[in-house]
Order: C-alpha cells, then structure tokens, then sequence
C-alpha cells in the first residue's frame, strides 16, 4: 500500500510509476481528496477547541449565576457542526485508503518496460534443452501409463482441477517436498515453520489479497480464507510488530498445501497438473532492513535455483516486465524449466521484492537508529512441489515409459532410483 504523504510530496513522480502500470493519472484526485480531508480536519479541531474553551465559559458563569443560554446553544451548534466534520474526515478518509488498497507497488527502475509477458527478459539460464531420442510424453501421459496418477478418481471426488497420486508417485511428491524443506533449512539458513491454512480477513488483507484478489482465493462458510500460498502466514508472522534491526534478516520456510479458485484459468491447462485447485509448495519468506531487500532477492533467487540444480533440471531466471509483474511486487524474478514433454518453458518458481508495500499493510516495521521505519518484505516459490514433479517426469524420462529419479532424492525414495511400469 501506498502512503499518501509520498503522492503529495511528488505526485508526478507516483503518476509515472503508475504509468508504468497502465494506469491514468491518479495523483491529483488523491491530493485533492487529502487536501478535503485534511482541511474538514483541522476546521474539526478548530471547532473542539472553541467547544473546549466555551465548557470552560458555561462553568464559570454557572458558578458566578451568569445566564449561559447563549453559551450553551453555540456548544449545541458546535457540536452538531463537529458531527459533520468529524462524517466528512471519515469519509474521505475511507474513500482515500481504499483507493490506495487497491493500486499496484511502484515498479523498480529495473523493471523493463511492456505489457504483458511477451516482454519479459531473459538473464540467465542453466543447461540446455536436448534431444531426448524419442518422442518425449507430457506427464499426465507418463503418469496415466504408469497407473499412478489419476485425474478420473480425483474428479470423482472433488470435480476438475484436482488429482490422485498413488504408489511411487505419492513418494516422489512427499520426497520432493523433503528435500526441499531440508536444503533450504540446513544449507540456505531458513526457519521451518508449521502454519495455519485457515487465515483471517486480516492475514489475507495484509500481503494485498484482499479486497482486490478475493476471487481467487476460496472461503469458508465461518468467514476464514483457505491460504493460496504459505507466504500469507508467514509474512504476517510480523503484523503489528516493531522488530529490533539486530534480529533481522528474518528467514522462513514451510511446505503447505495451497488452494486458489483459478478463476481467471478457464480453458488453461485442464489436462494434467500444471494448474490445480490444490498443490503443495515450499514457500520462501524474508523480512529485511529496507537497504537489505535488493540483496536478499538475488539472494532468495538463488536459493530457489539451488532446487532445480540438484534436479538436474534445465531452466532460466527471467525477470518479469511491466505489465506481467504482480500487483505487490516491486521487482519479480520467474524460475522457468523446460518441460520435453510439452516442448515449451513453464513457471516453476516466482521471486519478488515487495519493498515496504506489504509492511505498511501489515504494520511492521523495524527500529532504526534513526528511528522506526517499515521493514522489506519478499516472498518466493522453493519452489512449487507439484511442478518440480511434473519437471522430474518430463525431463527423466525414458524410452520404454520409466523414469529415473534424480540422485539426490534416492535416501527419501528409500534408495528408488527409477520408476517402472
């Protein structure tokens, strides 16, 4: 969330990062509807302070047997003026916030320019597609061939969108997550956390899902959301709290099923795994001192490549443009594999620096020499356990339907180094 004293210290400047957005000027009417309130406010205060003065009047003169009548009905005026004030200030004050609720995170300069992602810009990449020797299957194909992934019996239950894995492929799921939780915990200095997937209106308001984004999440009949990703408890582990700058970097981590309505993924996806109601991801979270966060994103990038490295899987870093980053995010960086199968480069993690825009959401901040500020928050995939499946099964396929299982997961496979038909 934006802070008003900012877009009225230099309106041009939030114009134009707003532009970046694709959206219109938007700083004069916010000024203007701040100057409104804060003018209904100082009248407010203008009018307490007569009313103030005025109490002290009709006491003395009561006690002196003055006649206060005329006294008294300017309090009633005062006070009935105040209650219009006092509408107008809350008003304008509502009506401001939730404009700023519901606008994007200034873009990093970083950020290339473009609207959609199209645009976005390749920086890195690890490996190389290559000819498997054979006509590569995608990996609802192998799963199906295997008999151990099944869309029919999970539609059965629960509709589209869901899926049954049995046998070595329910392994393979359960070791991905392991092994991921333990690199991250052992090797990259994050903190194992359990977590709640129930969260309240607050939890979800404070890293922006809500009011904008409530269609994509799922609700419960008692009015809690189901989490579309463990950064949602996790960065509020911080909400409303002032943290002493030595205790920061905070790092954190947790596997956790997710859940989102995919509302706007109708016709995407609809075979296989790629797009799901409900999928299993380890999630990365820091809280940083604002001087930290452009390190630490490089930094959380690194560790989420770390993953697919001990895959042995072929992927690249892109950094998203304008137009395809998402709205809390200041800068985002995607982890996209190559899939054989599918012949085509597929997210499999998403990185962002969210600056302070979250923080002021959520009232955290930390305590400065110079005084309290908010801190930087970021968030990514370490990555998305569901995609890390389906990457392993399409990149580690063989000729005859098998797959072979990438070494460093053979001690959570109980020494399994491939699965047959």
């Amino acid at each position: 969330m934006h802070d008003i004293r900012a877009i009225r210290a230099d309106p041009s400047a939030f114009d134009a990062a707003m532009a970046r957005r694709g959206l219109g000027h938007l700083a004069g009417a916010l000024v203007a509807r701040d100057a409104d309130r804060r003018a209904a406010q100082g009248a407010l205060q203008e009018k307490q302070a007569r009313r103030n003065a005025l109490a002290r009047e009709i006491g003395q003169g009561k006690r002196a047997g003055a006649d206060t009548a005329a006294l008294e009905a300017e309090a009633t005026m005062l006070r009935a003026e105040m209650e219009g004030l006092e509408a107008r200030a809350g008003a304008l004050e509502a009506e401001i916030r939730a404009t700023l609720e519901a606008l994007p995170n200034v873009l990093d300069a970083e950020v290339p320019d473009g609207t959609d992602e199209r645009a976005n810009v390749v920086v890195a990449q690890s490996g190389a597609p290559r000819d498997l020797g054979f006509q590569p299957q995608q990996h609802f194909e192998l799963g199906e061939a295997l008999g151990l992934m099944d869309f029919a019996t999970a539609a059965k239950l629960a509709g589209a969108r869901f899926v049954v894995l049995r046998g070595a492929l329910a392994r393979l799921e359960r070791a991905l997550g392991q092994f991921m939780l333990d690199l991250h915990t052992r090797e990259h200095g994050y903190t194992e956390m359990v977590v709640p997937s129930l969260v309240n209106d607050a939890t979800v308001y404070g890293t922006g899902q809500l009011p904008k984004f409530a269609d994509d999440l799922f609700r419960t009949t008692d009015g809690r959301w189901l989490i579309p990703t463990a950064e949602v408890p996790l960065t509020n582990t911080v909400a409303g709290e002032i943290l002493a700058e030595s205790a920061l970097p905070l790092r954190l981590t947790a596997l956790t099923d997710c859940y989102r309505s995919e509302a706007g993924a109708a016709g995407r996806d609809t075979r296989g795994m790629m797009r799901q109601h409900q999928f299993r991801k380890v999630e990365l979270v820091s809280i940083v001192a604002p001087d930290a966060s452009a390190a630490e994103h490089e930094r959380m990038v690194g560790c989420a490549e770390a993953v697919l490295r001990a895959l042995e899987l072929v992927f690249r870093r892109v950094v998203l443009c304008a137009g395809d980053t998402g709205a809390g995010a200041a800068k985002t960086y995607d982890l996209e594999v190559w899939l054989p199968g599918q012949q085509a480069w597929r997210e499999i993690s998403s990185c962002s620096n969210c600056r302070a825009f979250q923080a002021r959401r959520m009232g955290a901040r930390m305590r400065a020499a110079s005084g309290t500020e908010f801190v930087h928050t970021l968030n990514g995939s370490g990555v998305a356990v569901g995609r890390a499946l389906i990457a392993v099964l399409e990149t580690h396929q063989q000729a005859d339907g098998s797959v072979l299982i990438p070494r460093v997961l053979w001690p959570y496979m109980g020494g399994m180094e491939r699965i047959g038909a």
